[in-house]
């Protein structure tokens, strides 16, 4: 690929390219867009001749059903049942920060588990005062927070340990989610039971056919989890822990027991089985990390991604991304058009959070040219987000999780876009 002088236009350039684009799709003609020539401009079309729907004939609201391919996906021979499988959310159709809830991925390890919240109870009891039962509507009448965070599996992008496999945003890095969640913080629950002074972890288990369990160190407790039972204002959806599940802002999604029904504190961890023959690291000597808990910075290209490609020709081009740090909030984002050759601020837009995910863009003037895309992200603690050669340097490529290198999208001339790697 040739150099790239300065990709990035002068505001006054930008400006003016932006009222070209402007102009040249008023001037377009009507068939450029594909679609019913008779719905379209100087036509009246079909939809103004006639009366809508009133309201309540959707009382729930959908999507357009010109939007029906915008949904999670998965991947059927990565796992050898459904219930104890994933699915992705569609990164590259989605902008800003919230993801909306009939999209955040799934990750089950015994089937989705239909709870009836009036027999569900959330138990504290161990190492404690005064052992609490609450049902969901007593939980309700504590102090309530709402906070936005982001939700990763630490298996994401975790089939990119030994190269480029998937073709898709999608399906590489869609295991993560942001929402907001209104809950109880644990710390208040904590304190209601008095926990005692040799209570040092949590045993938190879920309510499913897996009876998904973790061991949680309590000053990652008393810190900043979270008991939700609401996500971006409803009720949590059942395949994401209806009734309640907790939140554990920028550790890994394991942590993050749905269909929450017990907490026993306990005076060292309890080993389970998903922090040791799972959830662990292998590394090239043959052991393995335990207890990695927090994910670290990462970003990626959303679109043009494999699922996204140009379809505009060359010209004014956005691409847009998303950036986020277990570890604190995203400082910067800096975009490559070569392959890491050369980086070039992206501009970070919106709402800058602690463990949430950032939205970024960088706006530039596409010459044709096929390009290696990346994005590298640098969090307010300084870490910046290494290349793949330099991960598996430490870490191997016999490994699952954590996989947060750089990712390359490979732009060719006529806008199709694959995931490849640059030595």
């Amino acid at each position: 690929m040739s150099k790239m002088d300065s990709p990035r236009q002068s505001r006054r350039n930008f400006l003016a390219t932006g009222a070209g684009v402007a102009a040249s799709v008023l001037a377009r003609p009507a068939l450029a867009g594909g679609g019913n020539p008779a719905n379209q401009p100087p036509n009246v079309p079909e939809w103004t001749r006639s009366l809508g729907e009133g309201v309540a004939v959707r009382p729930y609201g959908k999507p357009s059903k010109f939007e029906k391919d915008v949904v999670r996906r998965d991947v059927e021979w990565l796992t050898a049942s459904r219930e104890s499988s994933v699915s992705f959310t569609p990164l590259h159709e989605l902008e800003g920060i919230i993801t909306p809830n009939g999209l955040c991925f799934e990750r089950h390890h015994g089937g989705i588990a239909e709870i009836d919240p009036a027999d569900h109870r959330l138990m504290i009891h161990g190492l404690v005062e005064r052992p609490l039962i609450l049902t969901l509507e007593e939980l309700k009448r504590y102090p309530r927070v709402n906070r936005i965070h982001f939700m990763e599996c630490a298996a994401n992008s975790g089939m990119e340990w030994r190269g480029a496999q998937l073709n898709g945003c999608q399906f590489t890095h869609g295991m993560i989610h942001c929402v907001q969640y209104t809950g109880v913080s644990l710390r208040t629950l904590l304190e209601e039971a008095g926990v005692k002074t040799n209570g040092k972890w949590l045993l938190v288990e879920g309510a499913d056919a897996a009876a998904m369990d973790r061991s949680l160190p309590i000053e990652k407790a008393l810190d900043d989890c979270i008991i939700a039972y609401k996500m971006n204002g409803e009720a949590l959806y059942p395949e994401q822990g209806y009734p309640m599940r907790l939140v554990v802002p920028g550790w890994q999604g394991n942590l993050w027991v749905k269909w929450l029904r017990r907490i026993k504190v306990g005076d060292q961890p309890w080993h389970t089985r998903e922090e040791t023959s799972k959830y662990t690291d292998l590394l090239p000597n043959g052991k393995a990390r335990r207890f990695t808990w927090s994910m670290d910075a990462k970003s990626v290209i959303t679109s043009p991604s494999p699922q996204a490609p140009i379809k505009h020709g060359k010209g004014f081009t956005i691409v847009s991304g998303l950036a986020w740090s277990g570890n604190g909030k995203v400082k910067r984002v800096d975009v490559s058009l070569d392959g890491g050759r050369n980086w070039w601020p992206a501009r970070l837009d919106g709402p800058v959070l602690d463990k949430a995910l950032t939205r970024f863009y960088y706006e530039f003037d596409w010459n044709g040219e096929p390009l290696l895309l990346q994005s590298r992200v640098q969090d307010e603690t300084g870490y910046v987000q290494p290349s793949k050669a330099e991960l598996r340097k430490i870490r191997g490529v016999n490994s699952i999780y954590h996989n947060n290198g750089i990712q390359t999208w490979h732009v060719q001339a006529n806008g199709e876009v694959e995931n490849v790697e640059v030595a």
